[in-house]
């Protein structure tokens, strides 16, 4: 059975950065995509971003771009998200997401109801 848990969230003053960490497990993950969404108070869950765990191909959400950084440890089966520059608007529970799917263009993993698999979440709160 896949698990997913996220960690790394907290409280951090606008300009400031955090490193999130998603631990997978009951599986090898070479062949997922990876995401990472996030979900504001009262919101949509938007997504942030995604990798190919086996050819590292990356997309972000143009809101996060240049400041937000995606990255995986094959050995530790671990998936991250680091956040630079954050911004009052970061502020949402962040999740993230597996699956198997395979689409040609690594864009369409930019939609929530492809993933089959989601962590609990981390909270996020970044002050003004």
């Amino acid at each position: 059975q896949v698990r997913l848990v996220e960690s790394g969230g907290g409280l951090v003053q606008a300009g400031g950065s955090l490193s999130l960490s998603c631990a997978a497990s009951g599986r090898s993950f070479t062949s997922y995509v990876m995401g990472w969404f996030r979900q504001a108070p009262g919101k949509e869950r938007k997504f942030v971003g995604a990798i190919n765990w086996s050819n590292g191909n990356i997309v972000y959400a143009d809101s996060v771009k240049g400041r937000f950084t995606i990255s995986r440890d094959n050995a530790k089966n671990t998936l991250y998200l680091q956040m630079n520059s954050l911004k009052p608007e970061d502020t949402a529970v962040y999740y993230c997401a597996a699956t198997l799917r395979s689409y040609y263009s690594i864009s369409a993993y930019s939609r929530a109801d492809v993933y089959d698999y989601w962590g609990q979440g981390t909270q996020v709160t970044v002050s003004s």
